[in-house]
């Protein structure tokens, strides 16, 4: 089925790239939203000028919103202009416009609302990610798989996406990260309405082009974002809107496991104190309960590993 697509390429620093990235661009797209996100290069004024695609508009900011600003600018324009799916490519020249197509696919076949490139797929091509990127997005994809509950998917940060105008329409875009913690925080908001993401193999590809994403930078303030999210999405999925055995799991699980690690190191530390062994009784009672605390943990991971959306919502969305 045909759709309508639009392609977003926030424009910050890009003016080195974003005319090649743009003449890449193939005819599937109807659309293209360059977003000037106050760049102090012009890449704006570089493209309005040099550029005579009649599918490109040039959007502009008067101030710097971050990277999330300027895509959300482009989603606005081009839900108003009744686009059905929104491609969003970086104007740096790293994602490649031929991929274009793929991430397509999934949305217009109704297989999901919402999909997202991995470079950990391919693992010769992996080997030309610098190693601390390599090990920083690794890092980046653990907690994000905690905070978000989509526990298939793989670099979160990955800014290649495309996304279906109706569950775009259904995101509170005033919510949502401005900046770099933007794709991940959009994959958060994506599990709270039960959007059905996949994940897109690309080549992670490098050039001349300088990112200004630096993980050491971002690392602490990505892991308290990830630990708000996470806690908002248990409270969200397991307490307000629904209560399961999963929800027993996740209370009596992390009480008696708290009650155990506390107990028994109460109980160590008064041994050493008084020079007295713990007696065998109080040993077992804080094994067991730490034990059964822990399985019930488990149990509830693994419930909610598979309590992953299934059905793109899309489908059931009114026009």
């Amino acid at each position: 089925m045909t759709k309508t697509v639009a392609v977003v390429i926030p424009s910050y620093r890009v003016t080195a790239h974003i005319l090649q990235v743009i003449a890449q661009i193939g005819q599937e797209v109807q659309r293209i939203y360059v977003v000037d996100d106050a760049c102090p290069d012009g890449s704006g004024d570089l493209v309005a000028s040099q550029c005579t695609d009649p599918r490109v508009k040039v959007l502009r900011h008067t101030l710097n919103q971050g990277v999330g600003g300027a895509v959300l600018t482009g989603y606005e324009a081009a839900l108003d202009d009744g686009v059905e799916i929104i491609v969003k490519v970086d104007g740096d020249g790293q994602m490649k416009p031929e991929l274009i197509p793929y991430f397509i696919a999934p949305i217009a076949l109704g297989q999901a609302d919402y999909s997202k490139g991995n470079r950990f797929y391919n693992l010769t091509h992996i080997r030309q990610m610098p190693p601390m990127r390599l090990i920083g997005n690794a890092a980046l994809s653990f907690m994000a798989k905690l905070s978000t509950g989509y526990w298939t998917l793989f670099d979160p940060t990955n800014g290649y996406t495309a996304i279906h105008a109706k569950v775009a329409r259904r995101l509170e875009f005033k919510q949502l990260s401005k900046r770099y913690f933007f794709e991940t925080d959009m994959l958060f908001r994506l599990n709270t309405v039960r959007a059905v993401v996949v994940d897109v193999p690309m080549d992670a590809h490098y050039g001349d082009e300088k990112s200004n994403l630096r993980i050491s930078r971002i690392f602490g303030e990505f892991l308290l974002k990830h630990m708000r999210n996470f806690f908002k999405r248990i409270f969200y999925n397991y307490f307000l809107r629904d209560m399961t055995v999963a929800s027993l799991e996740l209370v009596f699980g992390a009480s008696l496991l708290i009650f155990g690690v506390a107990s028994g190191a109460y109980h160590w530390m008064h041994g050493l104190a008084q020079h007295t062994a713990t007696p065998t009784g109080t040993v077992v009672l804080v094994a067991l309960t730490t034990l059964a605390g822990l399985q019930l943990l488990l149990a509830f991971i693994g419930y909610d590993v598979a309590n992953q959306p299934r059905r793109p919502i899309y489908l059931d969305l009114p026009e």
